[in-house]
């Protein structure tokens, strides 16, 4: 059974915190003192860690759930390709401002004014005009010339460039897969171990996202990372493929101009909203917190300022996994969104901007619950659905009142706890919708504690119990 006084507050219905945190979990992390402190959901970060730590990690996780009564989403994010220069016979170089110097495929140990790189495709695709950026940004070279496999290039930001630092190419499609063989190991073992969302890394169009989602075959969400240029190009069709989508800040950030960072957020969120994608804002959010007790006024400004778009989620990574205050960065974001979650206006410009409306029933129906639950003041909406999306059609309205995702499948249960405003609970496999109702209402007052007077609307299908049949809307009381 679980032990109630280990629900935290911001996963019972009365106290519920709309936007969720996603915390990475390393070295520093304690599972309960982050669930506690606020954590809605887990991330495994696998560029970093063995398989056997990953599975002790998600373990721990679930034991967590089972003591707390909780469904926690896990989150696999896979390495992705990383192109990288070689080495060097001195282990690094001085780039110059304005010099020329040369790239060149091979695996042999570049030197002063020639870097060696063991990525033909990356020869192959560039072309002259194209800019690179080294080692996170911290330099940058633009091509000249271009001779088979090898390149001259100008050094525009210099710097001392070691070897097998990172290579972002923001203005050129690679003819890379986002998943390596490494990658598909590790998606395998992350299935088997049942993690709930595969996080696909260096996507750059829909069809990266068409073959993770086959190879995934159901058993997870994917979640496509949106890190390139190219990639937000074509974020209508990434996003529709996708189960959910994330603002990569990390290499978005090296590969976009900084000052464009914080619009292409904005069209990312927007298009996620519309489509009803959970979308979820990550890197750097309070980055000082891996050394500082407390974040600095801007990073708090910036976790604020996703929250009031209205994402799904924020994400802590080296704050959580392996920064001096993991639990305090996380108990800082949940004060933070529920600061924002406070305020009317909040509330007021998520119903200003809302989702456009879509033809179908589903979204028909999860537009008037939203709006009826305001008028009569209910306290929750209840979803009835078998696989969670009458939950996420009814989040991508943003209502006021919390939305309870009632499934029988403990998979789906801890998919919705990524999406915003849903609280996950797990029901009996009922086929009559009045039994469903009577238990829905028992469940809601005994466990969940919400008063015998409150009243809620329902969604939910006839007939009962069958996926995609959300047609039906019902206003009620608890104590009916």
């Amino acid at each position: 059974m679980p032990l109630s006084n280990k629900i935290p507050p911001h996963l019972t219905v009365d106290t519920l915190r709309r936007c969720k945190i996603v915390a990475t979990i390393g070295p520093a992390s304690n599972p309960m003192q982050l669930l506690q402190a606020g954590a809605s959901a887990f991330r495994l970060n696998f560029s970093h860690g063995d398989h056997e730590t990953h599975r002790q990690r998600l373990l721990a996780i679930r034991e967590v759930e089972r003591e707390t009564g909780c469904h926690i989403p896990i989150l696999a994010d896979m390495q992705g390709p990383k192109i990288r220069v070689g080495k060097f016979v001195n282990e690094g170089i001085d780039l110059k401002y304005g010099q020329e110097i040369t790239l060149e495929y091979s695996r042999e140990p570049g030197e002063d004014g020639l870097i060696r790189m063991p990525h033909a495709e990356l020869l192959d695709a560039i072309e002259p005009g194209d800019v690179l950026k080294l080692d996170d940004g911290m330099m940058s070279i633009t091509i000249t010339e271009k001779h088979g496999m090898q390149a001259k290039a100008r050094v525009d930001i210099p710097g001392h460039l070691t070897e097998r630092k990172g290579v972002n190419v923001p203005t050129r499609r690679l003819p890379i897969s986002a998943l390596t063989e490494k990658d598909r190991i590790d998606l395998e073992f992350a299935l088997s171990i049942g993690v709930d969302i595969i996080a696909l890394s260096f996507v750059q169009t829909a069809e990266d996202v068409a073959e993770a989602k086959k190879l995934v075959n159901g058993r997870a969400m994917v979640l496509s990372k949106i890190e390139k240029p190219l990639a937000l190009d074509a974020i209508e069709e990434i996003a529709e493929l996708s189960d959910a989508i994330m603002v990569a800040r990390g290499d978005l950030g090296v590969e976009l101009p900084m000052e464009q960072v914080p619009a292409a957020q904005r069209k990312i969120v927007k298009v996620c909203r519309q489509k009803g994608k959970p979308v979820v804002v990550a890197t750097q959010m309070l980055q000082t917190m891996v050394d500082s007790p407390v974040p600095t006024r801007a990073e708090a400004s910036d976790v604020a300022t996703a929250v009031y778009m209205g994402v799904d989620a924020v994400m802590l990574s080296a704050e959580s996994a392996v920064g001096k205050h993991p639990a305090t960065a996380v108990a800082v974001m949940d004060r933070i969104i529920r600061a924002v979650e406070s305020d009317p206006n909040y509330w007021e410009e998520l119903e200003e901007r809302p989702a456009p409306p879509v033809k179908s029933a589903t979204s028909a129906l999860c537009q008037s619950a939203r709006n009826i639950s305001k008028v009569i003041d209910a306290k929750a909406i209840f979803a009835f659905t078998r696989t969670g999306g009458s939950a996420f059609s009814a989040a991508r309205e943003r209502p006021r009142c919390p939305i309870l995702g009632l499934t029988p499948d403990i998979e789906n249960a801890r998919k919705m706890g990524i999406c915003w405003g849903v609280k996950p609970s797990i029901s009996p496999d009922l086929k009559e919708f009045d039994a469903m109702m009577n238990w829905a209402k028992d469940h809601a007052v005994r466990e969940l504690k919400m008063d015998k007077k409150a009243k809620v609307v329902a969604l939910t299908g006839a007939p009962f119990g069958v996926p995609g049949t959300t047609n039906t809307l019902k206003i009620m009381g608890l104590s009916d």
